[in-house]
């Protein structure tokens, strides 16, 4: 295996250039993060797959979660040990960040893969089946510069998969929306323009949606763990329990990611319009600019789900995340306003034989 394999092309040799420029001079050399473990990563380079751990330095300029190096980062290492294991001392400028809020009330961000080229959204065409869940999934996708691609997977459990299938394409307007079943090898040919030689794909969803079953059957062995859903309601239990990225037969890399009970969507990138389009091309003949699409005069929105052009439940989706959307982003405006407050009244550095002069230069 080589780093080309990973997906090092012209693009990231720019940035690779301009990175070194940034860093103190010492013999550095690129890789790719395969694996998050923690504390440790696993690191495709030049001398092959190994560990590596954060620099010190790098560490303490780290100010959030979401700044720490996430499984698709390149990054650059200083080989120890005759490359036996590896130190990071900084991340490549990202292509895409695929990103979530962390579970509970923690105001932090949590990368889920970066430098995605597809992102492919799986559900399964099951009782699991969800199609409000997925227009949640289409606005982080959306806001992670990647583009989205829906896998409705299982479809060899589905009776009625072509009314699914068009219930999804009628949810995810612009969107690809593909149907597979691993079990019967069917719908694999209509992917490989996903997966061709140095194009990055991940793969989220709900736990028991199929994403390792996915990996394994792209990649023609079997590189993760799969369990069977619970009868009873069609959930699944978390199989894979950390990111991992793979180099497939075709050519293409492909990120598997643990299963979400939930997705707390970070801040709006413009994923919100983009993935409720149809809402936004409505609401432009709104009489007023300033529509809610509640019970205003004249509104276009609402006159569409009159007439049965727009479903009510895809509105009532749409109004209920607009909120969350909005909460989440005041929330985050007031935690950077207190990062900021509380860095303004840290105490100077005690110049050395006393000189105010000195303290008043540095500040």
């Amino acid at each position: 295996m080589n780093i080309e394999q990973y997906g090092w092309n012209d693009e990231w040799k720019s940035k690779w250039t301009d990175k070194l420029q940034q860093l103190e001079a010492r013999v550095l050399e690129p890789g790719r993060i395969v694996g998050d473990f923690g504390s440790k990563y696993r690191v495709i380079a030049s001398t092959g797959e190994i560990w590596g751990e954060l620099s010190g330095k790098l560490r303490h300029t780290l100010t959030g979660s979401g700044d720490y190096p996430a499984v698709g980062d390149w990054v650059a290492l200083a080989m120890q040990d005759g490359g036996e294991h590896a130190v990071i001392h900084g991340v490549l400028p990202r292509r895409s960040v695929i990103s979530r809020k962390v579970a509970g009330v923690t105001q932090e961000e949590q990368i889920v893969a970066s430098n995605v080229d597809t992102l492919f959204l799986v559900s399964a065409l099951n009782d699991d089946f969800n199609v409000r869940r997925m227009e949640r999934y289409l606005i982080m996708a959306w806001n992670s510069g990647a583009n989205p691609v829906i896998l409705l997977t299982k479809a060899d459990l589905c009776a009625d998969a072509a009314d699914k299938i068009a219930e999804m394409q009628q949810a995810a307007p612009g969107v690809a929306v593909h149907a597979v079943s691993a079990l019967l090898g069917d719908g694999r040919e209509e992917l490989l323009p996903y997966i061709g030689r140095g194009q990055t794909v991940a793969l989220t969803g709900s736990s028991g949606c199929g994403k390792s079953t996915m990996v394994n059957w792209l990649s023609g062995q079997n590189l993760q763990l799969t369990q069977d859903i619970r009868e009873g309601d069609s959930r699944g239990r978390h199989t894979t329990t950390h990111r991992e990225l793979f180099v497939l037969p075709d050519g293409g890399i492909i990120v598997d990611t643990p299963g979400m009970r939930e997705l707390q969507l970070w801040e709006d990138e413009g994923g919100l319009d983009l993935a409720f389009g149809d809402i936004s091309s409505l609401a432009a003949d709104c009489r007023f600019s300033d529509c809610r699409h509640v019970r205003e005069e004249g509104c276009a929105v609402l006159e569409a789900v009159a007439n049965g052009a727009l479903d009510e439940k895809r509105l009532l989706n749409y109004r209920k995340t607009q909120k969350e959307v909005q909460f989440q982003n005041s929330k985050e405006v007031k935690q950077k306003r207190k990062t900021v407050a509380a860095s303004s009244k840290s105490t100077p550095p005690r110049a050395k034989g006393n000189s105010w002069q000195r303290v008043l230069e540095e500040y």
